[in-house]
């Protein structure tokens, strides 16, 4: 059986949370994210925030967390502004546009937006009442091709917001390799004091589900409930989800199972990066991009799965190679002993 490369969600998920399950599982409890389990994954959430005004909420996935974040902040004139690489516009069929909010999108190197990025369009959405209003700024963390956020980047782009009226949104199912970048020097504290909203990916990142809505802006906490309930993502058995992030924020589990999967991400790219294979992007995350001969890929195909994420020319081609919370020594060991030996 080939081994894959391909997502950070092929395993089931880490056996804390699959032990916490059974042991829970014949304990009677309140529905709907009232059950003693969520309600202490949250005030974890919260403590490793160092934020207990924030209000959280558990949703199965991450289009869910999307959607009903979007849908719930803007008004229907108004609009997303988003990398052209975002999640919301290449990857979820149009949901935000079903809701009825149009994505600006903009052309970016890296996945990165920054305020340099983003004046060009609000200066050419002046011609009010006739065009969408932009008001929400969609970020990813980390971004669709790997790459991070500092701290500073973060800090510019939220006091950019502040100024012209935007919320800033992150969307974080990568959150925890992001942080976890050895490039990165952010913090969850600090994501949650330069957003107005973020989630907690927990379904690439060691869950079998989940992720967890954080409010950080007052404003937006309000009858936000009702938002999950009417998006059919409230779940009647809550303390699923909650489990999963008790025991995910429990000693830092998190964060650890993020930093395993960059390490194999990394361990990967120095392998290639020692027969000068060069990348799309420099990522020092669990996702890399590698450009390397047809032939090669050809082989390295017959033993792993993975993406083909661009044509390069009839040589050559980019691939998209991203590592999990699972994914072991030996599996990265065979993939570097092919690159040693066709390379």
């Amino acid at each position: 059986m080939k081994f894959s490369f391909k997502n950070d969600y092929s395993e089931g998920c880490h056996p804390h949370i699959l032990q916490a399950l059974l042991q829970c599982n014949y304990d009677q409890q309140a529905g709907y994210g009232e059950d003693i389990y969520s309600l202490k994954a949250k005030e974890l959430i919260k403590e490793k925030m160092n934020n207990h005004d924030s209000e959280i909420y558990f949703v199965s996935g991450g289009t869910q967390a999307n959607l009903i974040i979007i849908s719930s902040i803007l008004k229907p004139y108004q609009c997303v502004i988003s990398a052209s690489t975002g999640h919301i516009l290449n990857n979820e069929a149009g949901a935000i546009e079903a809701t009825g909010h149009k994505i600006v999108s903009i052309e970016t190197e890296d996945g990165k937006l920054s305020p340099l990025d983003i004046i060009p369009i609000l200066e050419s959405h002046r011609n009010v009442p006739h065009q969408v209003m932009p008001k929400l700024v969609y970020i990813s963390n980390s971004t669709e091709l790997g790459t991070v956020y500092t701290t500073a980047e973060l800090e510019e782009l939220s006091i950019f917001c502040k100024e012209n009226r935007l919320y800033l949104f992150m969307d974080g199912a990568r959150i925890g390799h992001g942080i976890m970048s050895e490039a990165s020097d952010l913090t969850l504290e600090k994501v949650a004091k330069f957003t107005d909203v973020f989630y907690l990916g927990g379904t690439k990142n060691g869950a079998l589900i989940g992720e967890a809505i954080v409010i950080n802006n007052l404003d937006l906490q309000e009858d936000f409930a009702f938002n999950i309930k009417q998006k059919g993502a409230l779940l009647a058995k809550g303390r699923l989800l909650g489990i999963q992030f008790m025991e995910l924020m429990k000693n830092d589990l998190y964060f650890d199972l993020a930093k395993h999967a960059n390490q194999q991400a990394m361990k990967i790219k120095n392998a290639l990066k020692e027969k000068d294979v060069i990348f799309l992007s420099d990522t020092y995350t669990n996702q890399i991009f590698p450009i390397l001969k047809n032939m090669l890929i050809q082989k390295l195909a017959e033993s792993f799965e993975f993406y083909i994420w661009k044509n390069i020319n009839e040589e050559f081609s980019a691939i998209r190679l991203i590592t999990s919370w699972n994914t072991s020594d030996q599996a990265v060991s065979d993939f570097i002993e092919i690159i040693k030996n066709e390379g």
